[in-house]
């Protein structure tokens, strides 16, 4: 999730981030943007350390869920490059997770 959250800052950006959320519904995009770019983050770096596994499963697994409803899930279901493509690799990551969470 770390590296999802500076491949945004590099190469998306966050101007276009935060418009689609505001288009999208949420309110203040551009800063919501930025605190779940910043989350990912550091949440990823925290959660490789092995601190606050179930909570920061918990997180990215609803991140995940909702990325799938705005983006992924119109796409179908297969992932093909690093664009917006179906929801076979969120979901991936979902179960990574929770395994990861489920984990003692």
């Amino acid at each position: 999730m770390a590296a999802h959250g500076v491949y945004r800052i590099v190469e998306v950006g966050m101007s276009n981030f935060g418009e689609f959320l505001t288009m999208e519904g949420f309110p203040m995009g551009f800063t919501l943007g930025w605190l779940v770019t910043i989350f990912e983050i550091a949440g990823g770096l925290t959660l490789a350390l092995a601190y606050f596994r179930r909570p920061l499963c918990a997180a990215f697994i609803f991140e995940l869920l909702i990325g799938i409803l705005l983006v992924h899930a119109s796409n179908g279901w297969f992932v093909v490059g690093s664009s917006s493509g179906g929801a076979e690799y969120n979901t991936l990551l979902i179960i990574c997770f929770s395994l990861v969470a489920s984990d003692d």
